[in-house]
């Protein structure tokens, strides 16, 4: 299956702890990204694809006018789709937006709440509120669309166990068919990389996070959601077929400023500058781009990696049909090494991680990418 990314990177105001390749909403550099963007499309071939998704940035940032009209050139040139996403602010969306996407052919909100909590929501420099969030479901089920879920983060400063439970209760009690629970990730180079610096006690140490991860897992299992990924959790049925490919290390196109794309084996990253990025596509020129090709035991490895990530875990069977390789004799030493500290697991067909390695999941996964 074929994975499609659209990158939307204008935001009305800028996350402090946000890496992603955005900037602030300009009206004239968000119309001539859109220029750009379709250029670039209309150079793919028509092929068609099972996904596409709109992320960002705030893919809703743009009107709604906007987003069906680059849905509409997507779907001609990709067709087939059977699952079309789009992330949004809870804050930005008016009447009608969703009715409106719905007819555009969006079936999944990906939604970013973050918290529930309004010292968190400040903390992460977010600007709705708990009202908004309510809102934007119950538009989401008027609108029928089929999926609808909620981004929720762990390990923001000042949160604690207590108030990481009521942020996950008021999501459970919206009903929403999916839920994802990240642990915050701060980066060198944004705000939050300078805060740490300067006061690293504020941000939780790693037993904290673990706790809290913890919490989500049992709280989220308990309502019903199953975990199908480190960071997942949905309800039978809804579970992102978008990221499902992803691990699968399935092909994925990337397109616009500083997307990533995954084909035949190559591996590519557009240019974050926006300028070079938007005069490239306008002018028909290539888009400036790293690249490399993934093959042998690195093109394993990040498989392994990828298909270690969720819950299923990797199949012996069906890794040997597709990279000719036996796990379970290649990468020995290290499936025995995670085995008998109780990380890893086979069960039938399947080595996946057990539920105390998805605590160490970056160690585990990510010693299968440096195995020699």
């Amino acid at each position: 299956m074929l994975g499609v990314y659209v990158h939307l990177p204008f935001c009305p105001y800028l996350c402090p702890y946000c890496d992603f390749a955005k900037w602030p909403l300009r009206g004239s550099a968000a119309n001539n990204y859109l220029e750009a963007l379709s250029a670039e499309i209309s150079r793919e071939p028509r092929t068609p694809a099972g996904t596409l998704y709109l992320g960002g940035g705030t893919p809703n940032a743009y009107d709604r006018d906007s987003i069906a009209a680059l849905l509409a050139r997507l779907r001609e040139r990709f067709p087939g789709t059977r699952e079309t996403s789009i992330e949004l602010n809870p804050e930005l969306v008016r009447d009608g937006d969703l009715a409106r996407y719905g007819a555009a052919g969006v079936t999944r909100l990906s939604i970013g709440v973050q918290s529930f909590d309004p010292a968190e929501i400040r903390t992460l420099g977010r600007k709705h509120n708990v009202e908004q969030i309510e809102a934007v479901v119950a538009a989401a089920r008027a609108a029928a669309l089929d999926s609808v879920s909620l981004d929720l983060m762990f390990a923001v400063p000042g949160q604690t166990p207590e108030s990481w439970r009521r942020s996950l209760r008021a999501a459970l009690a919206l009903g929403v068919d999916h839920i994802s629970a990240y642990g915050l990730t701060v980066e060198d180079g944004t705000p939050y990389g300078a805060w740490r610096a300067r006061e690293p006690d504020a941000f939780l140490d790693d037993a904290r996070e673990a706790q809290l991860y913890a919490i989500a897992i049992e709280t989220l299992e308990r309502g019903g959601y199953r975990q199908y990924e480190i960071s997942n959790f949905a309800r039978p049925g809804h579970e992102c077929a978008h990221n499902l490919n992803y691990w699968a290390n399935g092909p994925y196109i990337g397109l616009g400023v500083g997307a990533a794309s995954y084909r035949a084996g190559v591996r590519s990253l557009h240019t974050r500058s926006l300028d070079r990025y938007v005069a490239a596509a306008l002018s028909g020129e290539p888009i400036p781009a790293d690249a490399e090709r993934l093959e042998g035991r690195r093109r394993a490895g990040e498989a392994m990696m990828l298909a270690l990530r969720t819950t299923q875990g990797v199949s012996v069977g069906d890794f040997k049909n597709r990279y000719g390789i036996n796990v379970m004799e290649e990468y020995a030493p290290v499936v025995h090494r995670f085995a008998r500290t109780g990380l890893l697991e086979r069960v039938g067909d399947a080595v996946r991680l057990t539920r105390r390695g998805r605590f160490f999941a970056n160690d585990v996964c990510g010693a299968f990418l440096t195995f020699e």
